[in-house]
């Protein structure tokens, strides 16, 4: 059968029947009950696969993401300045990750006094915010004590030496136990170290522990029934919103400089959105996922959250370039980031989404959307409207992908020991028994094709899309339903949905402090580029970050650095 037949093959939805003999095939325990809960949720996504299988055009070139990733790359920026030391950020921002490398490099700062007071804020604050699941104390001062002795010498690693950081419990260092937030890996120990810690540690960055997250990534608020919640710094009875919680909470608390989250439907975005840091979901491609735990392989991306975009900036261009370890890794030359940060941003072009990204806002996020497009006109930035595409059906596809990949992964424990889960885990992986093979292969096809789609309608008219990240104000951690049933798949489907497509695309996007609503959470915005437009996205920032300040703010929880 050839490609144009294939993609208007019928993507019937499942019944209750399917999904009772897909469970009995597997081995699972699934009652009818919770079956009719699964099929009633999956059957809009089928609906929606369905409908770009019709309406998207469709030849055998233009099925592979890779390619249209390639042919639609953002070209370097012209006007950006020569790459060399970045100077000083304003007086406000002295404790940015920036400021601390450069006083490091200038001996104005001991790399053992930095860490020896971020491990003190990570137990000062670890009761109150439950952000770490390990302190390698010894190591991490034996590491600092080494990069001072190197400054002494004249010997400067690279551009994080002496650095304090951590990093979510999933990013594996050989020898040490990998958790991933869960009871099943609570003492698995990993054979390999991640490519993204390799590339830090050669940069001289100190890794004090590893950080609390939602049970193997799968859930966006951010809470661990197993490991406890995460609690936000901003008001502890609130979400810091996952899965990189205990990023996002030592980041914001000023416990470390910087950290790495994974993003596969917003734990990146949704964490610095939540928490009041920038936090970047990197193109698909760009940065190593080799020796971190897979969730979605289709779909997973690593990226850093930090205070700010400097040092957001700086973080990606030491974690960016091909691995051999992961092919997925595009070879092409990494760019300096941080360098580019200057270049002027007056007569850019921001594109204003009509539907998808604007429905069922909440007063408070609307609000903050129109403060943020005032900011951007007074920068000098041009607002255009543009219609979007089919975002429901890209959403769609994003299911398919991920409950595909979580099948294929988690099938052998959710039959041998189906209780070792959490219930909200255990509840959202029970929901990938919707995934039919066909869909999943369908899901795949349609990558490319959406993603030329996407440009040509949307990339074509600007060169960045502006777009909230949550569509709600911060909920109380009281609010969200963990049950693990149908209430909490459609929580959590709507919380993620402003940040899946960007992920079935593969496109760049980047998470921005905006103010705060009414109950006093932060209120983050997006800033989606065309692929490898990373430095395009930063300099629009960091525009606005000198404008509004909003990185000079700290939360009444924090303590560090």
């Amino acid at each position: 059968m050839g490609v144009s037949a294939l993609h208007t093959m019928n993507q019937a939805a499942v019944t209750v029947a399917d999904i009772l003999r897909q469970a009995e095939r597997i081995g699972w325990t699934v009652s009818d009950t919770r079956a009719a809960e699964i099929a009633a949720v999956a059957a809009p996504a089928y609906a929606a696969l369905e409908r770009a299988s019709a309406e998207l055009d469709f030849d055998v070139s233009t099925l592979s993401l890779y390619a249209a990733l390639q042919e639609n790359r953002a070209q370097p920026p012209i006007d950006a300045p020569a790459a060399g030391p970045m100077a000083p950020p304003p007086a406000a921002a002295t404790a940015s990750l920036v400021a601390a490398a450069l006083a490091l490099r200038s001996g104005q700062a001991s790399s053992l006094d930095l860490t020896q007071a971020a491990i003190a804020a990570a137990k000062a604050t670890q009761a109150q915010l439950n952000a770490f699941v390990r302190l390698d104390e010894a190591t991490a001062l034996a590491a600092a004590r080494q990069c001072d002795a190197d400054i002494a010498r004249g010997v400067v690693r690279g551009p994080l030496h002496g650095v304090p950081l951590a990093h979510k419990d999933m990013f594996y260092r050989a020898g040490l136990v990998s958790s991933c937030g869960s009871e099943i890996r609570q003492h698995w120990v990993a054979p390999t170290t991640a490519g993204v810690l390799e590339r830090l540690d050669a940069a001289g960055a100190i890794q004090i522990g590893t950080l609390n997250m939602t049970e193997f990534a799968y859930g966006p608020t951010g809470q661990n029934a197993f490991l406890g919640d995460v609690r936000n710094p901003w008001n502890t009875d609130y979400i810091t919103g996952g899965s990189s919680s205990g990023s996002g909470a030592s980041v914001a608390a000023r416990v470390v400089y910087g950290a790495l989250g994974s993003d596969t439907a917003g734990s990146v975005r949704l964490p610095a959105a939540i928490c009041g840091l920038v936090g970047m979901k990197t193109t698909f491609g760009l940065v190593s996922r080799a020796g971190a735990m897979p969730l979605s392989q289709s779909l997973d991306t690593v990226g850093p959250l930090t205070r700010t975009v400097a040092d957001n900036a700086l973080m990606l261009s030491v974690i960016a370039g091909h691995d051999p370890r992961d092919p997925s890794t595009a070879q092409q030359a990494v760019l300096d980031y941080l360098g580019q940060l200057q270049g002027p941003v007056k007569g850019l072009r921001i594109g204003i989404p009509k539907a998808y990204f604007d429905r069922g806002l909440e007063p408070e996020v609307a609000a903050c959307l129109s403060r943020v497009r005032a900011v951007f006109r007074g920068l000098g930035l041009t607002m255009i409207e543009i219609d979007m595409p089919d975002l429901d059906a890209i959403n769609a596809a994003g299911f398919f992908l991920t409950w595909g990949d979580v099948l294929a992964i988690h099938g052998a424990w959710m039959r041998d020991c189906p209780q070792r889960y959490t219930p909200q885990t255990r509840g959202r992986i029970q929901g990938t028994l919707a995934v039919t093979a066909q869909a999943f292969a369908q899901a795949q096809r349609l990558r490319g094709p959406m993603l030329r789609n996407f440009c040509a309608k949307v990339f074509d008219r600007c060169d960045a899309l502006l777009a909230p990240v949550l569509p709600m104000e911060v909920p109380r951690l009281s609010e969200v339903d963990v049950s693990g049933g149908a209430t909490t798949m459609r929580i959590l489907n709507e919380m993620t949905r402003l940040m899946r497509p960007v992920n079935v695309l593969g496109l760049p996007a980047l998470a921005v402090p905006g103010g705060a609503t009414a109950n006093g959470l932060p209120c983050g915005f997006q800033l989606i580029g065309r692929p490898f437009a990373e430095s395009t996205l930063y300099r629009i920032a960091h525009a606005y970050e000198l404008q509004t300040g909003f990185a000079e703010q700290a939360p009444p929880a924090h303590g560090g650095p």
